[in-house]
């Protein structure tokens, strides 16, 4: 696919329009209507009179229903509006994130006290001490030992912002430029000497850039997780993030040589579909399960090596709301490392199960999302508990033909995953991405036609655009249009000018959205390009005379030097890639532009049927 910019007058009417207000209770009704269940018919009654906390709150009980049909529509319409920022529910839902948050510490105490205090434990026997004590053989075979080396090799940057850069500035180059925030902890491990030692192309701006700017810790900030709550995370000092991420990195590299991939939900997702027509396995979710490592527990099941180390780049101080608070967990969701710990806990203590149950089954695990055999549920429910874990029970399926796993639905190995409406219809963008999971949502229902019971949802939301407006696209090129047949859209026949038979196909226009840029002409658009290129080569000794470069930026010398740098840094990002570089860094604001594209086939739909 292919893009240039097409037709200014059009971008102005893209951006001028606007949703008429009534829009998104409109589509709400005609969408829960096409479900036609009764239990659409409570969430609309909910939803028009106002008991916006009661619809939030709403459950779903597969066990409740008793054929594919009735489940699918009645779990659509259940949850359509979970995560939908236009309910009015009365609740802080900052205060109930913090109260939750605070609970959980509370509960991580407890299990650091239980696992430290050397007294009796209760819940230590039986069964549980065998299948502990093959978690910790197991993630001890996994992680082996801890390589110095790949430590410094393997650090990149988040797209977050950190606790002295604010998201909107959170570029690789502008962190390169003057990121220096670290915990004390992480200088004690990596002082001065070490630190520059191992980046020496770096040491000139690091200290130029006053490094090191001691923090305390993290700042512990709430964002939006749904309709009733919010969700806790922290920003991390920038330097500890690097190097957390450096360890996320080194996990997740060790658990794909065991067949999990911390990158990819692919595989759950799969295990999921087999479960829920074979019943063989169990999906397993856990609440707040990266609230609730506790830090004791890492230093039990972790190698030493690996424990000192992530215990000393993690933050072990939250700032929240101007007061400090000690973490009881060893790491919070914001930590770079914290996806790839809790994925190799849960993963280590479902083998350690399986194997204790003597089972040939697979296993799955993607953050504290699990799939074990079902007859290992019962003690991985025994051993996680112990572990101080709380199993979602809403969201855990071990018997009967539903499963649900990584975002994936499965009932019977029929795939009900719903749409979900996640903020009211504001520009035309979030009218076509709607529409287009409607008309996705109506294909996958019928296979090889599409579902006649969408089409007035459909229909509603593309009136609602103005016709000069209604830009039709293949499906499988994005959102930028309403996804259509090729009879819906007659797009124009694409034939290349001289002849080459691998660009003949269809045109059509859609918007995209895209990042803004902004040119950065300092040291930190070098550093960030020159260690971009030394991981594609997997060599941190390409480029030996960085450091006397930098050194030379470093020094206030003439801009035509400064120049002659940067044009040598576009000759090589351009024999590296093939990209033009311009020292264009792009930036979290985005925009839209409206491009001629190019598809070399269109994909059908299949027509709207009335499938009954």
């Amino acid at each position: 696919m292919s893009f240039s910019k097409h037709g200014s007058k059009a971008l102005s009417g893209f951006r001028k329009y606007r949703v008429k207000p009534k829009l998104s209770a409109e589509v709400v009704k005609e969408y829960l209507l096409s479900l036609n269940c009764p239990r659409a018919l409570t969430c609309w009654l909910m939803f028009s009179n106002g008991e916006h906390e009661q619809l939030a709150k709403l459950e779903f009980n597969p066990s409740s229903y008793g054929s594919l049909c009735e489940l699918r529509d009645a779990y659509m319409a259940t949850k359509f509006l979970s995560k939908f920022e236009g309910l009015t529910s009365g609740i802080d839902k900052k205060q109930v994130a913090v109260s939750k948050f605070l609970e959980m510490e509370t509960r991580c105490k407890q299990v650091n006290h239980r696992l430290r205090s050397g007294e009796p434990d209760p819940q230590f026997t039986g069964r549980v001490v065998w299948l502990h004590n093959a978690t910790k053989r197991k993630i001890h075979q996994i992680l082996g030992e801890f390589d110095v080396e790949e430590f410094f090799e393997s650090p990149d940057w988040g797209p977050g912002a950190s606790t002295l850069i604010k998201r909107r500035d959170a570029s690789q180059q502008q962190k390169f430029q003057c990121e220096t925030g670290i915990t004390r902890d992480l200088h004690d491990l990596l002082p001065l000497g070490s630190l520059l030692g191992a980046y020496p192309w770096w040491s000139v701006q690091l200290l130029s850039s006053g490094f090191p700017t001691f923090e305390v810790g993290n700042k512990i900030i709430a964002v939006r997780k749904d309709a009733m709550t919010d969700r806790i995370i922290a920003v991390e000092p920038g330097i500890n993030l690097w190097f957390q991420l450096s360890i996320g990195e080194m996990i997740g590299r060790r658990l794909r040589t065991f067949g999990i991939d911390i990158h990819d939900q692919g595989r759950n997702q799969h295990l999921a579909k087999v479960a829920s027509f074979t019943g063989d396995l169990a999906t397993v979710d856990f609440s707040s399960a990266s609230d609730t490592i506790s830090e004791a527990l890492v230093e039990e099941l972790l190698p030493r090596r690996w424990f000192l180390v992530m215990d000393s780049c993690r933050s072990k101080w939250g700032q929240l709301e101007g007061k400090l608070i000690k973490w009881e967990k060893f790491s919070s969701m914001g930590n770079g490392f914290t996806f790839g710990l809790e994925t190799l806990i849960f993963y280590a203590a479902a083998m350690a199960c399986k194997e204790y149950m003597c089972s040939d089954l697979p296993v799955g695990a993607y953050g504290d999302d699990v799939v074990l055999p079902s007859s290992c549920f019962e003690c991985y429910s025994e051993l996680v508990a112990f572990y101080g874990f709380t199993i979602n029970q809403k969201k855990s399926h071990f018997s009967g033909p539903f499963r649900e796993s990584c975002g994936a639905h499965f009932y019977s190995g029929f795939d009900v995953k719903p749409v979900y409406f996640r903020k009211p219809l504001t520009g035309i963008e979030t009218v076509f991405r709607l529409s287009n999971a409607f008309r996705r949502l109506a294909q996958r229902q019928g296979l090889l036609c599409c579902d006649a019971r969408f089409r007035p949802v459909c229909e509603l939301l593309i009136r609602s655009v103005p016709a000069a407006l209604r830009l039709r696209v293949p499906d499988g090129y994005g959102d930028g249009g309403f996804v259509s047949n090729f009879d819906e859209a007659a797009p124009a026949r694409y034939r290349d000018k001289n002849g080459d038979p691998h660009w003949e196909g269809y045109q059509f226009r859609q918007y995209v959205e895209t990042g803004t840029t902004t040119q950065f002409d300092r040291p930190g658009y070098l550093l960030a390009e020159f260690w971009r290129l030394s991981k594609r080569k997997s060599s941190f000794e390409t480029f030996p005379v960085i450091p006397a470069k930098l050194k030379a930026i470093s020094e206030d010398v003439s801009y035509a030097l400064k120049a002659e740098m940067l044009k040598s840094i576009r000759d090589l990002t351009r024999a590296d890639t093939g990209a033009p570089g311009r020292n264009s860094v792009t930036m979290h604001q985005t925009t839209f532009v409206l491009t001629k594209s190019f598809a070399r086939q269109w994909p059908d739909l299949g027509p709207w049927l009335d499938l009954g």
